[in-house]
C-alpha cells in the first residue's frame, strides 16, 4: 500500500492510499479514524475521481460520524468503574 495523496481539511487529516485495484481514503482526527475502501472501476479510475468522491458534503458526514463516535466513547467511559481512578500507591 502506498500513499497516493492528501485532501486538505482544517480539522481532519485525509490520506488517500492505493493498493492493487483499490483506493483507501483514511479520515483522522486526534482520537478517531475512519477508512473507506473504493474499487477501481467505471466511477473511480484515478486519484482525481477519489477526490471528487470525497467531496465537502461527504466530509461533513464523516465529521458527523466522528461526533457520534466520540459520544459513544464518552458514554462507555461513563459506565466504567471510576473508583480505582486516580488512586496512588501509598508511600511511607
Amino acid at each position: 500500500m502506498r500513499i497516493e495523496g492528501y485532501i486538505e481539511h482544517p480539522i481532519m487529516k485525509i490520506t488517500i492510499f492505493k493498493m492493487d485495484n483499490k483506493y483507501s481514503v483514511k479520515f483522522e482526527t486526534q482520537l478517531y479514524e475512519q477508512t473507506f475502501k473504493l474499487r477501481e472501476g467505471n466511477l473511480i479510475q484515478d486519484i482525481n475521481d477519489v477526490k471528487k468522491w470525497a467531496n465537502l458534503a461527504f466530509q461533513e458526514k464523516v465529521l458527523e460520524n466522528f461526533s457520534k463516535m466520540h459520544e459513544i466513547n464518552m458514554i462507555n467511559f461513563s459506565k466504567m468503574d471510576t473508583s480505582l481512578e486516580d488512586q496512588f500507591e501509598e508511600i511511607i
